[in-house]
């Protein structure tokens, strides 16, 4: 009734939900395995595994605002071997999502309402629920709809508001939510949604940002599972950090001005992060086995945002907006530990995100950067390949073959897709880099018909190798990832 109050109140209800519409809006329900699906062309046997991507798809209609980072996080997962493809699609079983089952309706805080008073008062209401034991958050309260990433035998659902959701995929593709994954209660922070994984050692390295001091804290995870002492890093103030890299030999932060400031959400009517015009941007290099950050070297750049890179070596290859919700562009940074100096180069000219590369190649030299153009309302309009070894063609004012781009696959008018996922076609770095196939899910929102589309990396040609028909529609989401068969066999002994 208080809550009911409050929206009637305080909310302006003919705010249109964009990310509930079209294509962005979920789909009623699971899907469990549905086999034999038609295939135009080949699948190739290097992608016999399960191709997983995850994304936002809230069960319950929300009480108020509604961000698209809000949705309970669904996967949809293609199941292929010998040749056949097997679709299904299942909730990451969050405490979350169970409590509000349980409710029959949304309960949790979202995103979407963390602007002005209201916001403030949304999340006393959480705090208030909590309180009373209506909800209970000591086992988390993310929605595990943004990353997956595969270690120590587990498939993790991951986003940065929470620890990891362990997942189980079965021999027919299905999906099963094990639970919330401490690592024996050494985990007391939140965990990124874009750790990394050493190909070459195993591990797998991470970090989690929060509002209270130390805002930052990093931790080495061995290639056996075990979660080393948490290091915290000095950062000044409370920001968000999506993303960050290893090399070889360091562990590169971003400390950006997009900062945590609630009061100036309450005061200024403002979303409860803001971003900072007159900060520059900070990049940490910290050896990433160091037992704190008094070793840490900081860069400092033009202000800038960023969501998603491709670390390699020395350099950063990202996508950096200059404010929140603006066009990211494809930058190259290098930061000379030497000199201490740090110096950028632009790569594009036209909005590119969700940089992938092979990932046999993850913290070392890469060639190739496999990333996505968007438009105006971040749906993905075409998958573009870049060549790090060749320099940008000069007054191009949008996406074209030539220069650094060496391949471009245009999804055509009405069509969008996702973030492609490299798969080598042999593992490891004996092959040339790009010797693979590009995998990823499209929708045609002109028939209203999804489905996955598979190409050639090396020759980017505008004919798929395969084109997957789903049952149904697939909405718009996150990241994926590709679990080879050895994987799945590996996952399914713990």
């Amino acid at each position: 009734m208080v809550e009911k109050l409050i929206v009637k109140l305080m909310y302006d209800s003919s705010q249109p939900h964009h990310y509930l519409a079209g294509n962005f809006a979920p789909v009623i329900e699971e899907t469990p395995p549905t086999k034999d699906l038609n295939v135009i062309g080949h699948l190739p046997d290097c992608l016999n595994g399960e191709f997983v991507r995850v994304g936002p798809n809230p069960k319950f209609a929300p009480v108020a605002g509604y961000h698209w980072f809000d949705g309970d996080g669904m996967i949809h997962g293609m199941r292929i071997k010998d040749g056949k493809a097997t679709y299904v699609s299942r909730y990451v079983k969050t405490s979350r999502l169970k409590q509000e089952e349980y409710f029959g309706g949304a309960k949790f805080m979202k995103i979407g309402d963390l602007k002005g008073l209201f916001g403030l008062l949304m999340v006393y209401m959480q705090q208030l629920r909590a309180k009373l034991k209506i909800l209970d958050i000591s086992y988390g309260h993310g929605t595990g709809n943004t990353a997956l990433i595969y270690h120590h035998g587990k498939l993790l659902a991951l986003s940065e508001g929470d620890k990891p959701y362990v997942l189980k995929v079965l021999e027919d593709g299905d999906l099963q939510t094990v639970g919330l994954l401490d690592y024996d209660k050494r985990l007391k922070h939140s965990f990124t949604a874009h750790p990394k994984v050493d190909p070459f050692t195993g591990e797998m390295f991470t970090f989690g940002y929060l509002h209270d001091p130390p805002y930052v804290t990093y931790r080495v995870i061995s290639k056996d599972g075990f979660m080393h002492d948490p290091i915290p890093i000095t950062v000044p103030a409370p920001i968000m950090m999506h993303d960050f890299a290893i090399t070889e030999n360091y562990a590169i932060f971003m400390d950006l001005p997009l900062y945590f400031r609630p009061k100036e959400m309450v005061k200024e009517g403002k979303l409860i992060f803001s971003f900072d015009e007159t900060k520059k941007a900070r990049f940490g290099v910290l050896p990433r086995y160091a037992k704190d950050d008094l070793l840490i070297r900081w860069f400092e750049l033009p202000n800038c945002f960023i969501f998603h890179n491709a670390g390699i070596a020395d350099l950063l290859y990202l996508s950096r907006i200059t404010e929140v919700n603006l066009a990211p562009l494809w930058y190259e940074m290098r930061f000379n530990l030497k000199t201490g100096l740090a110096t950028q180069k632009k790569l594009s000219e036209s909005d590119v995100d969700f940089p992938r590369v092979n990932e046999s190649y993850t913290g070392r030299k890469q060639r190739y950067v496999y990333g996505t153009t968007l438009d105006s309302i971040v749906r993905v309009t075409g998958i573009v390949k870049f060549d790090l070894h060749a320099a940008p063609e000069v007054g191009k004012t949008k996406i074209e073959v030539g220069g650094n781009v060496q391949g471009l696959y245009d999804l055509g008018p009405g069509r969008f897709g996702s973030e492609a996922i490299f798969v080598p076609r042999v593992p490891g770095i004996t092959k040339e880099e790009d010797d693979g196939y590009l995998i990823f899910f499209v929708h045609d929102e002109i028939t209203g018909k999804s489905a996955i589309h598979v190409l050639d990396a090396k020759t980017m040609s505008s004919d798929p190798v395969a084109i997957v028909e789903l049952p149904h529609r697939v909405p718009y989401g996150f990241h994926a990832f590709f679990m080879t068969e050895e994987q799945l066999q590996e996952q399914a002994k713990f």
